[in-house]
């Protein structure tokens, strides 16, 4: 960035640009801007000498754009946009908002949220560019950094006081099978789950989560590591391979078509409580306040129809 030629460049030129470019007309600018049309004219003069093109020329409908001129008005008409959002943003309206918003968050947790947040945001904020990402280490330094806005994580012990959280939801895991898998029917033990093989679920910064080396971790005869829930439902209805997870994806039919949901054996049964996590650095900023509540409604309102159901 040339610091240099931009503090010696008046950016009210870029209006008056803009507003010839649309106007094609010295004298509808000049009224356009409240001036007078000796003080547009001046300001012309300015914009070519800034731009090194004569941007205009006269005929009989007025100034028409030179190509110079043509390839500046698309560009220029998505800076003025940004900086009126940088100046604007006391009034702000999530159906405007045009930015992105970057969120950690794993597939066994957004399969089930993201479909409902994406439902309210399609109405309320339809031009908001939503990005997750599956895997992410260093979850807290990232947003921190400013690489992610938020994250939905397993619950922390703790968190450093310059970071928000708010607990989101609590369910106790279950271990996945196929429906006539050799577990089906017997009484599981540590012992019996471990002579199979297991998919482990991708866990983000799995060392402070508080997840302690129980079934979770615990076939000998081989593991596979996976992000994608659905790779993994796959590979259960193919194979005696475990799967260990939060007990609600077995309300998703088609997901768990062909497989079932065992309690752990005695001694592993736990929760896993889930949280929205972010950094104090967003706490003043409108169109992350607002996604943070939206997210916050949209689980509540995901209990209330779980409730309903039974």
């Amino acid at each position: 960035m040339n610091i240099r030629l931009l503090a010696k460049t008046d950016l009210n030129l870029l209006v008056s640009l803009h507003v010839l470019l649309e106007e094609r007309s010295v004298s509808r600018a000049a009224e356009r801007l409240s001036i007078t049309q000796p003080a547009m004219s001046k300001t012309l003069a300015r914009l070519r000498e800034t731009f090194d093109d004569p941007l205009f020329s006269r005929s009989k409908r007025g100034i028409q754009p030179t190509p110079r001129a043509m390839a500046l008005s698309a560009e220029l008409y998505r800076l003025l946009n940004k900086i009126e959002s940088l100046l604007d943003a006391g009034e702000f309206s999530p159906g405007a908002y045009r930015g992105e918003i970057s969120i950690a968050i794993s597939e066994y947790v957004g399969f089930t949220l993201l479909p409902p947040l994406t439902g309210h945001l399609q109405s309320k904020a339809p031009k908001l560019r939503l990005r997750t990402i599956t895997r992410a280490e260093n979850q807290l330094e990232l947003l921190a950094q400013g690489s992610l806005d938020f994250c939905i994580q397993i619950t922390r012990d703790s968190y450093p006081p310059e970071y928000r959280t708010f607990p989101l939801a609590s369910s106790p895991l279950a271990l996945f099978v196929r429906r006539d898998h050799p577990l089906v029917g017997n009484t599981l033990t540590r012992a019996s789950v471990a002579e199979f093989p297991m998919i482990n679920l991708y866990v983000a910064d799995r060392s402070q989560s508080g997840l302690n080396e129980t079934v979770l971790n615990g076939a000998p005869v081989g593991t596979l590591e996976t992000s994608h829930l659905l790779t993994a439902f796959e590979v259960l209805r193919e194979t005696d391979y475990t799967l260990v997870c939060p007990a609600y994806l077995a309300r998703n039919d088609g997901a768990t078509r062909d497989v079932v949901a065992l309690p752990l054996p005695p001694g592993e049964t736990r929760n896993v409580d889930y949280s929205l996590v972010a950094h104090e650095r967003t706490s003043r900023s409108p169109i992350h306040q607002w996604l943070w509540n939206q997210i916050i409604d949209t689980v509540r309102s995901m209990r209330v129809r779980m409730v309903h159901r039974g």
